[in-house]
């Protein structure tokens, strides 16, 4: 998941390098995780969003309220988005989506999104950061789901955020080229038995 702390950085014009893996200061040894000045210690894809946005209130970014939203959403898309778009086995393996069948909460996504193009106050922020990189993902590992009858607003979502430039460049060109391409084959009704070989 570390794509997304990347795309995050992009889109707030933050600095961010990589580090050496084998010397990760994570307490499991995992990715993401990002250290800062002053000893600063952040992991989790959630908090690394919520401390790249605080970096970004410091430049007058953000206002308060926004904050408040923005970080709602980034709780909501690691608390109940992953474990709908994932369903794993006991043991944490993957091997299905939940985005096959029709749920309630994502229902209630493609309304908030009938009216807005984006989730906080019409505006491309870290909430669409943390929801959208879910989303996409989904089409990433099952490309043959089929999104748009269920939830056309959701599609349209995905679209938008999988064609900025930012996401682009942290999850590279191929992928970028081909989330927008088979979104956009969702949206016209073809290509539904397409699939994508060797992209990880």
């Amino acid at each position: 998941r570390s794509p997304l702390v990347n795309w995050a950085a992009n889109e707030l014009n933050l600095s961010v390098e990589a580090g050496d893996l084998s010397k990760n200061p994570h307490p499991f040894g995992q990715i993401p995780c990002l250290t800062d000045d002053n000893g600063v210690l952040v992991f989790e894809s959630g908090a690394i969003l919520n401390y790249l946005q605080s970096k970004a209130a410091d430049k007058g970014m953000h206002g308060d309220k926004k904050m408040a939203e923005v970080s709602s959403w980034i709780s909501w898309a690691n608390a109940s988005l992953d474990p709908i778009c994932f369903l794993e086995t006991p043991d944490g393996k993957v091997y299905d989506t939940g985005l096959k069948n029709q749920n309630k909460r994502i229902q209630r996504l493609d309304d908030l999104l009938s009216k807005s193009p984006f989730l906080v106050d019409g505006e491309f922020s870290l909430a669409d950061v943390a929801v959208a990189s879910y989303l996409l993902y989904v089409i990433q590992f099952f490309p043959d789901v089929e999104l748009h009858s269920k939830w056309p607003n959701v599609v349209r979502y995905m679209k938008e955020c999988a064609g900025r430039e930012g996401y682009g460049k942290a999850f590279g060109e191929r992928v970028q080229a081909f989330c927008v391409a088979r979104l956009g084959e969702m949206e016209s009704g073809a290509g539904k038995e397409k699939k994508l070989f060797g992209m990880f």
